[in-house]
């Protein structure tokens, strides 16, 4: 019997009608990373890409929000002796000495069972593998998964598999959102802002140079996410200073007076009220309202996984920044500073950075170039 290995893309609950999209971000993404591939199809609610390097092309596109899971797997007919062969076979080889194993089957079967399947795969494995010593573990314990996905013709034996980021596909949106990063709370921000599906404009607000370096590392693990060659950023330099809860609260709202200066019509608040004060967030509210604008706010309801966020885009490293910037504790609303942000406006930089692995390189050199 003749196998094929996809790599397979597990749509979120939220994505499987926003499948077309997710299958366009696809595209995007391996062509951006120099994947090459045969086809992105669609067999019911999952999507298989033919690629000549699977395991480069799932890390490509596990960058992609909208995915539960990917997985690398081998395609075979859903038929019942087919399907425990290979989970068999396929068990066989990933399982090591004295494991505790676990087969799972979902999806659609044909006059069978998947508790069937589970069941007889489960059996085989002892039986044949007994020099192995591998033995069947639970739900709650177990040392490997061997999971398989059957759909109303195929069946999908994995190899490998790996979480995805959730979501929805990015740019299901059909307007553009303003998105500003400043540190590591307005990053998260930003990453949330393009998890919920929106398009993004970003701009980059620092108050002095050294902050820059950071920014950009920053900046390197966002991009890849917005399925784009080429991404235009925009610098701001505010002069506030840098220390102080009541410095960082105008800082804030400066950035946000400088977002309201753009056309676009959604603008996302990096704000949470387990963050900020009811009013403070109150009067940001109120200042895109009266511009006839709608305030985004990804991070509403967000708690403790703000921290997994941080993680996921890189800022291992500045956990401890972020916990001091979400320990605020300030009932103040001061206003923005004026002459700053008309002193940043006036003298914004403007740079087209190419996606790729060296973007803090580029993002850094094409600012000297500018500045």
């Amino acid at each position: 019997m003749a196998e094929i290995s996809y790599v397979v893309v597990f749509p979120t609950i939220f994505s499987k009608n926003k499948i077309p999209q997710l299958i366009t971000n696809i595209k995007k993404i391996l062509k951006i990373k120099n994947q090459q591939f045969k086809s992105v199809k669609r067999d019911d609610n999952i999507i298989l890409v033919d690629a000549n390097d699977p395991v480069f092309a799932s890390s490509a596109i596990n960058l992609l929000f909208g995915i539960e899971k990917i997985a690398i797997a081998r395609q075979i007919k859903n038929d019942f002796q087919g399907i425990v062969s290979e989970i068999t076979d396929v068990g066989g080889n990933l399982l090591l000495k004295g494991e505790k194993f676990l087969v799972k089957v979902e999806g659609t079967s044909k006059g069978f069972l998947t508790k069937d399947v589970e069941i007889a795969a489960t059996s085989n494995i002892i039986e044949r593998k007994q020099n192995l010593g591998a033995h069947p573990g639970t739900d709650e314990n177990h040392d490997k998964i061997l999971y398989s996905y059957l759909t109303k013709n195929n069946a999908y034996i994995c190899i490998f598999s790996d979480k995805g980021n959730n979501g929805i596909p990015y740019d299901v949106e059909s307007q553009k959102t303003i998105c500003a990063i400043y540190d590591e709370l307005s990053a998260v921000s930003c990453f949330e802002t393009i998890k919920q599906g929106n398009d993004v404009r970003i701009i980059i607000c620092y108050r002095q140079k050294s902050e820059l370096q950071n920014l950009a590392k920053i900046i390197n693990q966002i991009l890849p996410r917005l399925a784009q060659d080429n991404v235009e950023l925009e610098f701001f330099e505010l002069k506030i200073k840098p220390t102080g809860i009541k410095n960082y609260l105008i800082y804030v709202n400066s950035i946000l007076e400088i977002m309201l200066q753009y056309s676009y019509n959604r603008i996302s608040l990096a704000l949470s009220p387990l963050v900020f004060s009811s009013d403070f967030i109150d009067n940001s509210l109120k200042s895109v309202f009266e511009k006839k604008k709608i305030p985004i706010i990804p991070l509403s309801g967000v708690d403790v996984n703000l921290f997994d966020d941080a993680k996921e885009i890189g800022l291992e490293r500045n956990l401890k920044k972020l916990e001091n910037i979400v320990t605020i504790t300030s009932n103040e609303v001061p206003d923005f500073a004026k002459k700053e942000m008309e002193f940043a406006i006036r003298t914004k930089k403007k740079i087209s950075v190419k996606v790729g692995p060296n973007n803090v390189h580029d993002i850094l050199d094409s600012f000297e170039e500018n500045h």
